[in-house]
């Protein structure tokens, strides 16, 4: 029977009622359809609605800081590099440059770049905003007028409301936005889950204020604990309150990263530091957006300043190179092995965008101690953007000293001044990212974006 109370819940309380609806029937393992009809039963046919397939995709965003970004034009090669033939550019497989199928715009693999054998998951490149050398905290390619791109995006996701919704690791700086919410932080990836942990259960034991709708909860949690079939978990239920005492000892043991999981993403003896932070960063991020827990993670990938990562040879590029290729082809795999909790015929590797950004990639084109600047003192964003967003290098790097800008309309490469419009491409390419979280609603990216139309760097009418 429907509870009245249940049924006329609007806005915030809606939200929260559904968001510890999906966590207690992830919990308990309860299929999703099974979990609808328990909805439909109980708080009636809008909640139910509501609660289908999310239209927002989840969203892992790195940034680097200290000259980091660097690292991964090893993984996500310069064309002009890594198909050039002057063993003095910066990069261990000068030469060994493929060219892609399938992009909409030129795209080069390089020996150990990611996500070659896959139809799906493929990089857009943006050449847009500036060289900000040596900071912790760029901003060029993920500022949208006033608006940051990942509290934007964090905004859009409010749609799907999580129990956390941003994750962050390393003194990221999220930034504004309107509708943004709070933000769960950590210093490092093994306190994630301890942090999730004490969140959970504080906001579970403190209950609601109301009493009636208390036990309004209560009742329909027990519709899912029925649902599932498990008396096993009565215990979980006090009177008017759900404990999290179990839930949160489950969690633990659900969101650690294992032995297998590291290995999938390639994480051994002499993986790079910050690739194995990012790696188990991920994995429990991973976890728990299967469990409909949380919808971003913001983390700190490189934080170096790798001037000397050639002075010995390729030796060290090699393995930096090989160790994110395996990382990021891990996350796939990973993705694909785990159930899309707002989308019951979907895997997470169908419902994820990956970003990263950074203070400088450094001298493509020299790599004797690697020099901070970048030609035409430009700024790269890339992304893989779910089907979302057209694939490949939007912008060219075709030398030591030049930046080429691209038309926004049409993704094209022009001959525009690179640094009379760094600012709007950049903006531009954040706006894409925007976009591609919010599933192709392009009247949400306007909320946070006002700058010329980016139909031509996007797929539009596209469904996910």
């Amino acid at each position: 029977m429907v509870d009245q109370r249940l049924k006329e819940l609007r806005g915030t309380s809606r939200r929260d009622f559904l968001r510890w609806s999906a966590t207690v029937a992830a919990c308990l393992g309860l299929e999703r359809s099974r979990l609808l009809n328990v909805l439909n039963d109980t708080a009636g046919t809008a909640a139910a609605d509501t609660a289908q397939c999310n239209t927002t995709f989840r969203h892992i965003h790195v940034v680097d800081g200290q000259g980091g970004l660097s690292n991964w034009t090893l993984a996500f090669p310069i064309p002009a590099v890594i198909k050039g033939n002057n063993a003095q550019f910066s990069h261990y497989a000068i030469g060994k440059g493929v060219d892609a199928v399938g992009f909409d715009k030129p795209y080069t693999y390089g020996p150990d770049s990611p996500w070659q054998q896959n139809s799906t998951w493929k990089v857009s490149a943006f050449v847009g905003g500036q060289n900000e050398t040596h900071t912790a905290t760029p901003t060029s390619v993920t500022t949208l007028g006033g608006n940051t791109m990942v509290a934007a995006a964090a905004a859009i996701q409010q749609a799907n409301p999580s129990l956390l919704p941003v994750l962050t690791v390393g003194g990221i700086q999220f930034g504004t936005a309107p509708g943004a919410p709070s933000v769960a932080a950590v210093g490092g990836a093994d306190q994630l889950v301890d942090l999730f942990n004490s969140q959970a259960s504080r906001s579970l034991l403190q209950g609601e204020a109301n009493g009636p709708l208390a036990e309004a909860y209560y009742k329909a949690f027990l519709g899912l604990n029925a649902a599932a079939g498990k008396s096993t978990v009565n215990k979980a239920y006090g009177t008017g309150k759900v404990s999290m005492n179990l839930l949160a000892r489950n969690l633990a043991s659900q969101l650690t990263p294992t032995a297998a999981d590291l290995a999938l993403f390639g994480v051994g003896q002499g993986t790079p530091g910050a690739v194995t932070s990012m790696s188990r960063a991920m994995i429990t991020t991973m976890k728990a957006f299967s469990l409909g827990l949380t919808s971003m993670l913001i983390m700190r990938g490189f934080n170096n300043d790798p001037h000397g990562l050639f002075g010995g040879g390729n030796g060290q590029a090699t393995t930096v190179g090989q160790a994110i290729g395996k990382m990021l082809d891990g996350l796939h795999a990973f993705g694909k092995s785990l159930p899309d909790p707002g989308c019951s015929s979907k895997t997470l590797a169908d419902a994820l965008v990956f970003s990263v950004s950074g203070d400088t990639y450094k001298q493509p084109f020299n790599r004797n101690g690697w020099p901070d600047g970048t030609p035409g003192n430009s700024n790269i964003l890339y992304v893989m953007g779910a089907g979302q967003i057209k694939t490949g290098w939007f912008g060219e790097i075709p030398n030591a000293n030049t930046a080429r800008a691209w038309d926004i309309a049409t993704g094209n490469v022009n001959n525009d001044n690179y640094n009379t419009v760094r600012a709007q491409l950049g903006a531009a390419a954040g706006a894409a990212v925007l976009f591609a979280v919010a599933k192709g609603d392009m009247r949400r990216v306007q909320d946070f974006y006002n700058g010329p139309a980016i139909d031509g760097i996007v797929n539009l009418n596209v469904t996910g």
